[in-house]
């Protein structure tokens, strides 16, 4: 938790003082992410994987917190089938923003899951954050969530 509030301080502070991130470091951040789309549209859960850290938290819509590289593995395999099977992709929308402090780092992005014939079925927006460890950066805190309407749920 501590982590997370860590995280998230760093992007409000580099949110607020305007701070832009080095072309090295934005650029970096920019190949991990689209390392992930591309190992997700793929259907890839190892490579989606291993693109987080060993202590990562993953904040997915619907389910509690997944904490660790392993348990988020675990999710990517449960889930990744899914979207195979409905034949929906996930690309960047052009609004976002990236930034670096240090070997701490986030991104903000808008996102559209689009189908076979390219109808976006879902658009929504991300925010990742980032740590550089001995060189590579790695994804250490994830969450997005759809800009849709919730379903009412049935009583």
């Amino acid at each position: 938790m501590a982590r997370v509030l860590m995280a998230t301080l760093l992007v409000l502070t580099l949110s607020a003082c305007g701070a832009r991130a080095p072309a090295a470091g934005r650029d970096a951040i920019e190949q991990v992410s689209a390392a992930w789309k591309a190992a997700f549209n793929a259907g890839d859960a190892a490579a989606v994987t291993a693109l987080y850290g060993v202590d990562a938290v993953l904040a997915a819509p619907g389910v509690p917190p997944v904490r660790g590289r392993a348990a988020i593995g675990d999710y990517f395999a449960r889930t990744l089938p899914g979207f195979a099977t409905a034949g929906v992709t996930v690309t960047d929308e052009p609004l976002g923003e990236s930034a670096t402090s240090g070997n701490l780092g986030f991104q903000w992005k808008r996102y559209a899951i689009v189908d076979r014939s390219g109808a976006v079925v879902d658009r929504g927006k991300l925010l990742t954050l980032f740590r550089r460890t001995e060189g590579q950066w790695q994804i250490i805190g994830d969450t997005w969530n759809s800009d849709l309407p919730a379903n009412p749920r049935s009583p």
